[in-house]
């Protein structure tokens, strides 16, 4: 059975336990997993609605989007756990002559950025799932519009537990290239994505005091 085929109690039983999976990316992937649902129960909530009739097309648009996000992170609790089992193996190759020193750092660089990729595609399917909730907060029914909020705020969790993890992985790194280019593009989903779901939490907080 895959993790995320897990009851939510036998999945948060093993997160805190001394398992070393699932951690903080599988728990960051289910996070984001949850509030992309949230979106989609408020577009499927809204749609079907005469008052919101002008907006169904694209309510639904934005709910098959959003399918397909929760299809990713879900896959991405246990893709997390996949790439993490190379890494602990490598921890624990011996040091003891200079050929297995050498050898032991190629292999940490190769898994580091292994494991640096699953976090990443979290961050861009978190990133992703935020742009959909600034959409629906704008057009979904206002009888749901709280949870719009609520699941903004589970990605732009996931978004930044994310960037954690790649931050971990990239600090055995030594490859420059590899350094700055992930370093890039994690920052600009961290800080875009971090401003949308700002944005769109204020957004709802503002029709919700109305």
């Amino acid at each position: 059975m895959t993790m995320v085929d897990q009851t939510c109690s036998a999945f948060i039983e093993v997160l805190a336990s001394k398992a070393p999976v699932p951690g903080g990316g599988g728990a960051a992937a289910m996070g984001g997993a949850i509030g992309m649902a949230l979106s989609n129960m408020v577009g499927n909530l809204t749609v079907g609605k005469k008052k919101y009739a002008d907006v169904e097309g694209e309510v639904k648009e934005l709910v098959a989007k959003g399918e397909a996000v929760i299809l990713k992170l879900k896959r991405l609790v246990d893709k997390d756990a996949e790439v993490f089992e190379p890494l602990s193996k490598a921890y624990g190759l011996p040091k003891n002559t200079p050929e297995e020193v050498k050898f032991k750092e190629e292999t940490m660089e190769n898994c580091c950025k292994t494991a640096c990729g699953v976090p990443m595609e979290i961050m861009r399917a978190a990133f992703e799932g935020i742009k959909i909730h600034a959409r629906m907060g704008q057009i979904g029914t206002m009888i749901a519009i709280s949870d719009v909020g609520c699941g903004v705020v589970f990605l732009k969790s996931a978004l930044i537990s994310g960037s954690l993890n790649v931050i971990i992985n990239l600090n055995t790194i030594k490859d420059p290239a590899f350094l700055s280019a992930t370093r890039k593009e994690m920052d600009e989903l961290l800080s875009t994505g971090s401003k949308i779901a700002d944005e769109t939490l204020a957004l709802v907080l503002s029709k919700l005091k109305k």
